[in-house]
């Protein structure tokens, strides 16, 4: 462990070396038990030679490190965890005046802008809970999950076209989301460059029935209620007030289209690679110069992905106040269903930041981690200025979740961003073969949690003891001034694929 020292007591960096042809440092944000985690899991690799492919968190987090075009460093977040390419909270940031600075799918991930929406009521716990488990199956009528759940809300071939374009305006056009709903997204719901010609036939025929479903694996949606507010001013800027308001949470992203543009981009880059000559540690890092065809063809398709998923989310949300509307026999307006906010977690995007005191224009590339802007940032709405951004972390099934704020020291150092949930510390195979479904129902059961899921078997791969503590990841990013705590959040009813 000679290259990795501590900087402070959040805060460690991977030196230059540990990996060949390293461009920059890493950097990784862990509390003492999270560290254990990671470099356990880096002993453990080096101990058994890194056997069938598998990486540990750390060695991807170099490897990122000596990509070409890289700035400033290559970046962990707490929740970190091995996965494609790029670790699973990852961030890394690319000089985009630079030629041969690349793109990697690996950065950005298969379900592209899987992200997290957050929705108030004016409900209380009180209320809610007397018809919890009705509720709880309202939502799962009214929302198709599981693996190969189609959506109920009328798509088209030329539907799926304008929803890749124009993400959230599809929405708006069709009726299914608020008028004000979109000003409360990261990057208003639309990113401009999207591109449909760009996005495969393969990619579209796989997203087409598919608009408006949750889907499987983390994906949930969840009725929460307020925990506790550490940061009041700022949680009243969200419409949240007290102790036992009720939330919904939905977590879910592009799908099978999202996974078929980065599968097609992956195809194509390796071949971009061997022509330019592009060498990198670890063959999933397949990427290509930015401003090559290659590069620029999947940061249009890239996109077209992410509006998908904001239309996605958009659609669900429109389910979901169509199931509180019937339980309550009140209008979602009289029950101030509003948006708080919607994250993007997986997705590459053009930002400018400072870099050693020079204004830079980068491709941000966010892996499992969210975008975390500080007060009075022009990217954000006007409701957030004085605040700082809403983050959205969500935790695992039956387990908490939180809001923090962005700032500025964040945006300093790791170009505005934060975690975005707990973080995998076993694996699904792992999950599967320990824990007993009955046991997991059980254990919600026992905390007062409705359930309804589709597959049996997610149950136990999503089971909290799957995954890492949500509340010392965020208490790490809370600790390292990377971003700040708002609202905890507890569930009452999880819908899952």
């Amino acid at each position: 462990m000679e290259y990795i020292e501590p900087v402070d007591e959040a805060t460690y960096t991977v030196k230059k070396g540990f990996v060949p042809n390293m461009k920059v440092p890493g950097i990784f944000y862990v509390n003492d038990r999270l560290r254990e985690l990671i470099l356990d899991e880096l002993q453990q690799a080096v101990t058994r030679g890194e056997q069938g492919g598998f990486l540990p968190a750390v060695k991807q987090l170099a490897n990122v490190a000596a990509l070409p075009g890289i700035v400033k460093h290559s970046i962990a977040l707490p929740d970190v965890h091995s996965g494609y390419g790029f670790a699973i909270g990852n961030v890394a940031a690319f000089d985009m005046n630079n030629p041969e600075a690349v793109v990697s799918p690996g950065g950005v991930g298969f379900d592209i802008n899987c992200g997290v929406r957050l929705v108030r009521t004016n409900l209380t716990e009180a209320e809610v809970n007397p018809v919890k488990e009705a509720l709880a199956q309202s939502m799962f009528d009214h929302i198709p999950v599981g693996v190969g759940s189609q959506g109920i809300i009328p798509t088209g071939a030329k539907d799926l076209e304008a929803a890749l374009e124009l993400g959230m305006d599809y929405s708006l056009r069709e009726g299914y989301a608020w008028s004000e709903d979109k000003e409360h997204c990261e990057e208003y719901g639309r990113i401009l460059h999207a591109d449909p010609t760009k996005v495969s036939s393969r990619a579209k025929k796989r997203g087409l029935p598919q608009m408006g479903t949750l889907g499987a694996g983390n994906h949930y949606a969840e009725i929460q209620v307020v925990d506790a507010i550490y940061d009041e001013a700022a949680a009243a800027k969200m419409g949240i007030d007290k102790i036992g308001q009720v939330c919904i949470m939905i977590h879910s992203g592009s799908r099978g289209l999202g996974h078929q543009v980065a599968t097609d981009a992956l195809v194509a880059m390796e071949r971009a690679q061997a022509r330019d000559g592009i060498k990198t540690n670890d063959r999933q890092l397949a990427c290509a110069r930015i401003n090559s065809q290659e590069g620029q063809d999947y940061l249009a398709a890239m996109a077209c992905a992410a509006n998908y998923a904001w239309v996605n989310r958009a659609a669900m949300t429109f389910l979901t106040r169509q199931a509180f509307g019937k339980m309550f026999s009140r209008t979602p307006d009289d029950l101030d269903m509003h948006i708080v906010y919607d994250v993007s977690h997986n997705i590459a995007k053009v930002e400018e930041h400072l870099v050693e005191g020079k204004l830079m224009k980068l491709l941000v590339h966010r892996k499992g981690s969210t975008r975390a802007f500080p007060p009075h940032h022009p990217l954000i709405p006007v409701d957030y200025q004085f605040t700082g951004q809403p983050v959205l972390i969500g935790g695992t099934m039956g387990t908490c979740s939180y809001v923090l704020t962005g700032t500025e020291k964040g945006f300093e150092e790791t170009f505005g961003s934060t975690c975005h949930g707990a973080g995998r510390a076993r694996s699904r195979n792992n999950s599967r073969n320990k824990l007993e479904y009955q046991d997991v129902l059980d254990a919600l059961k026992a905390k007062g949690i409705a359930i309804r899921v589709a597959s049996p078997k997610l149950v136990m791969e999503e089971a909290p003891e799957s995954y890492k503590d949500v509340s010392e990841v965020v208490d790490t990013c809370h600790t390292a001034g990377i971003s700040k705590k708002c609202i905890k959040l507890r569930p009452i009813a999880v819908i899952k694929g």
